[in-house]
């Protein structure tokens, strides 16, 4: 599956949900649900203006977790 790191790197550059959205010219809920991990498809023209307002790699805001690993980190005890 695939996993958004998008708010542990806009914790790390310091910027607000509200801040982040206006620079890339998306709607709040926008940007929400992809940092949320809601949304189901990410357009490269959007994933380009936050790699550019943020100053990072496409493979920063988005990993690959296997079913596996997913599965191991949640088992109960």
């Amino acid at each position: 599956m695939i996993v958004s790191r998008l708010g542990e790197v806009m914790a790390e550059r310091k910027i607000s949900l509200n801040e982040l959205a206006a620079k890339v010219g998306r709607t709040n809920v926008n940007v929400s649900r992809l940092k949320t991990g809601k949304c189901k498809a990410v357009r490269f023209d959007f994933l380009d203006a936050l790699c550019g307002v943020l100053d990072c790699q496409p493979g920063d805001l988005l990993v690959y977790v296997s079913d596996q690993d997913n599965e191991g980190g949640t088992a109960a005890l």
